[in-house]
């Protein structure tokens, strides 16, 4: 019944890609690390595991922002940080 009654608003990701398949930000942010493991079945380093945990807090942290990501990051490397 509740499905039925709010069934537009709960399906709305389906046709737009703006909206987030679910609400909770961090689960997004941890998934990829849960990706990454599956790919390469884990990382060799804790090292590695810092560095990529680093990488994604900075992409996550740009789309959070509205902002170019290789752009950004790219100005990052260079160290030509734009704000």
């Amino acid at each position: 019944m509740r499905f039925q009654q709010y069934k537009t608003a709960i399906l709305a990701f389906l046709r737009d890609a703006q909206i987030p398949f679910d609400n909770n930000q961090a689960e997004r942010d941890i998934r990829m690390v849960k990706v990454k493991t599956k790919i390469s079945g884990a990382f060799c380093t804790t090292t590695g595991a810092e560095q990529f945990a680093r990488i994604r807090s900075i992409v996550s942290t740009l789309l959070k922002q509205n902002l170019f990501v290789l752009k950004s990051l790219t100005f990052a490397i260079q160290g030509r940080l734009q704000f």
